[in-house]
C-alpha cells in the first residue's frame, strides 16, 4: 500500500482485497453492490478511474458474494448489520497495514454499509456512488435514518434518473450538512446516461472518480493530512 503496490493482496485471514493506484489524493475502502460483486463491470471501470485520478481504491467481496462466486448461483445478502461488520474487519485490517488514512464507500448496497458504519465510527470520510434511499417503485421507506449521526465528511455521486432517489426526490430530503451530492446528467443507478446526453457510461463514471478525488484532496488539505 505505501509503495502503491496494484494487485491482489491477502490480509489477515481474509480473502484477497484488490488494491489499484496510489494514494495521491487519498485511499478508499470501496464495497460492491447487492447483485454483483468487486469484479463487476462498474466496480473494476470505478477502481481503473478512480487510479487514475489519483485514489488509491481497496475492493473485497462480502462473504455471501464469496459464496455465490463459488457456487455459480445468486443468493440475497447477508443481513445490513452483519454487512457492516464485515467491512468494519476489513478496515480494522487495512489501517494496520498503512499510515494513511483510509475513506469508506461503496456502490449502492456498499455505500449504505459504509455510510452505517461512518455513523458507528469516526473515519475520515465516505464517498458513495449511488446510494440506495429507498427501494425502487417504494419512495416512503427512506434509508437515512443513520445519517444524522455521520460526522465525516460524505459525497454521495447520484445519477438524476436513479430510481433508488431521483434528483426532484432528494431535493426535499433533510441530510446534514457534512453531506454533498453530486449530479450526473441523465444518469441512472448504474450511470447509464441517455443516449440523448451525448454521454456514456464510461465518461459518467470518470465524472464520478473525478468528483471522488477533489473531495477527498479538499478535506484531506482542511484536516491538515497530507
Amino acid at each position: 500500500m505505501q509503495a502503491g503496490a496494484c494487485g491482489r493482496f491477502y490480509v489477515d485471514n481474509h480473502i484477497p482485497v484488490t488494491l489499484q493506484g496510489s494514494a495521491e489524493k487519498g485511499c478508499l475502502l470501496f464495497a460492491h453492490g447487492a447483485g454483483a460483486g468487486q469484479e463487476s463491470d462498474f466496480v473494476r471501470q470505478f477502481a481503473t478511474s478512480a487510479a487514475q485520478d489519483g485514489i488509491q481504491l481497496m475492493t473485497f467481496d462480502f462473504t455471501y458474494m464469496q459464496r455465490m462466486n463459488i457456487e455459480g448461483r445468486r443468493r440475497p445478502p447477508a443481513k445490513i448489520e452483519q454487512l457492516v461488520t464485515e467491512m468494519s474487519a476489513w478496515y480494522e485490517s487495512l489501517l494496520a497495514a498503512t499510515d494513511q488514512p483510509i475513506w469508506v464507500g461503496g456502490k449502492s448496497m456498499g455505500g449504505r454499509v459504509a455510510s452505517l458504519l461512518a455513523a458507528q465510527r469516526q473515519v475520515p470520510g465516505v464517498i458513495i456512488a449511488g446510494y440506495p434511499f429507498h427501494p425502487p417503485r417504494s419512495p416512503d421507506k427512506l434509508r437515512l435514518a443513520h445519517w444524522g449521526d455521520v460526522s465525516a465528511p460524505s459525497l454521495i455521486i447520484q445519477g438524476e434518473r436513479d430510481p433508488f432517489g431521483r434528483r426532484d426526490e432528494v431535493a426535499a430530503y433533510s441530510l446534514p450538512a457534512n453531506t454533498e451530492v453530486e449530479w450526473l446528467v441523465t444518469g441512472d443507478h448504474d450511470f447509464k446516461p441517455l443516449r440523448a446526453s451525448g454521454w456514456d457510461q464510461s465518461a459518467l463514471i470518470q465524472q464520478a472518480t473525478r468528483k471522488a478525488a477533489n473531495f477527498m484532496l479538499t478535506h484531506r488539505d482542511v484536516n491538515g493530512v497530507c
